[in-house]
């Protein structure tokens, strides 16, 4: 059976002043339908780099793709225009920042941010673009939402929009989540809700996840394969038991060796 996302071979460089950057070298790895993965990594190590690469993202000058496939529903993505390109940002692959408000227009209404995605993609008039909305962050538990839809991104906490945020990407029901650190920005027990929340509504929409993370401790009870990524590389890549229980490359070891501690007079 064919996978959901082939990644064969992906490289992608900066060009600066100072020399070029190989941010990745030549990264390979497959997702299938509902699948969970994470991308595990230092900060700079590429993971980011590679995703943004997959939905050519990646800005240039001075990045380019330098090489490799990027499979996505028997096509290329690396190879079909930008307008096919545009089609499947948001509407198949769908992306989760870490900072929603650097993602958010400060000066437009939250309404009219989700709305615009649902009428590219989807063909939807203003009215049905408005109850999608307000169903979408009722979905992600945002009280009051059709209230909430005329507020801007300032009048929100933190959490709340994360949750917005987390609403926009998946109200054109893609295929693929992309969660690049969705929760550093937020406190730990914001974390935990945020993280929950997208496990729930990967369960009920049936989507698959990429979750992008430097933290190996996160991901535990979220996916069923793990990456890890170093320098550009990647190191090791496995079944998230055996990287627990089995791994033996040095970085995923120092990785593991870095997470806290919990003994029993902590558990006490």
């Amino acid at each position: 059976m064919a996978h959901l996302l082939e990644v064969n071979n992906l490289v992608t460089r900066f060009y600066t002043e100072e020399g070029t950057v190989h941010a990745v070298n030549g990264i390979s790895y497959n997702l299938d339908e509902g699948e969970s993965v994470a991308i595990v990594g230092e900060s700079g190590c590429g993971k980011s780099v590679g995703v943004l690469s997959v939905l050519r993202l990646i800005p240039s000058p001075p990045g380019r793709i330098a090489g490799g496939e990027v499979f996505y529903a028997g096509r290329d993505l690396l190879q079909v225009s930008e307008e096919e390109m545009r089609s499947v940002r948001g509407r198949e692959i769908a992306m989760i920042f870490q900072d929603p408000m650097t993602s958010l227009n400060p000066v437009l209404t939250i309404e009219r941010q989700m709305r615009d995605g649902l009428e590219y993609h989807l063909g939807m008039n203003k009215e049905q673009a408005r109850e999608r909305s307000a169903e979408m962050l009722a979905l992600v538990g945002i009280a009051n939402p059709l209230d909430r839809l005329s507020d801007y991104p300032h009048q929100f906490s933190g959490g709340q929009r994360q949750r917005i945020m987390i609403a926009m990407a998946l109200a054109c029901n893609p295929s693929i989540l992309i969660a690049d650190e969705p929760t550093t920005a937020l406190d730990v027990t914001i974390q935990a809700q945020i993280t929950e929340l997208v496990t729930q509504l990967k369960e009920k929409m049936g989507m698959a996840v990429i979750w992008i993370t430097h933290d190996l401790g996160v991901v535990a009870g979220l996916v069923e394969k793990v990456i890890v990524m170093y320098a550009g590389f990647i190191v090791e890549m496995a079944n998230v038991r055996d990287i627990y229980k089995d791994t033996s490359h040095p970085y995923t070891l120092g990785l593991l060796q870095s997470l806290p501690k919990v003994n029993a007079r902590d558990r006490q």
